[in-house]
């Protein structure tokens, strides 16, 4: 029997696929407790309408960010930072901070997108990668300054 998975089922396949198992696990385990649907022309048509509008979100999505990027990389932040011996800041800058300054400039970006692959702990201009989805990605400028 074809069946149409709701859910995730480990060991057989992810939701949405089309898995083609015996009469009795379909109907006595997948469609008993909610994992799947039997395959029909009226479910393959639906499954593939949430599958299109998904495309679609996720394109309209991709889009965004893209534009969110490209305004970004245009911009530099700029943090005020008390400085030690031999021009060495206090502490680092942290991706909440660069997030709350974000905020600050009109942008929602949660701290996890913010990739460092250095500590921000020295006067200067930083490159830091900012990871939106995982089609679109930037560097924008953190600057340091006493």
């Amino acid at each position: 029997m074809k069946v149409i998975l709701l859910k995730d089922v480990k060991g057989k396949g992810k939701k949405n696929d089309i898995l083609n198992v015996s009469d009795g696990y379909a109907t006595n385990y997948l469609i008993k407790n909610g994992l799947a649907v039997m395959e029909t022309k009226k479910s393959k048509e639906v499954l593939d309408k949430a599958l299109l509008d998904k495309h679609l979100e996720e394109e309209t999505l991709v889009s965004e960010y893209t534009a969110i990027g490209k305004e970004l990389e245009k911009k530099q932040i700029v943090f005020h930072v008390k400085t030690g011996k031999d021009d060495k800041i206090f502490g680092m800058i942290s991706t909440k901070q660069i997030s709350d300054e974000l905020k600050k400039m009109g942008y929602t970006i949660d701290k996890k997108c913010i990739k460092l692959d250095h500590s921000l702990d020295s006067l200067g201009v930083h490159n830091v990668k900012i990871e939106l989805h995982k089609r679109v990605s930037f560097i924008i400028k953190i600057v340091l300054k006493k």
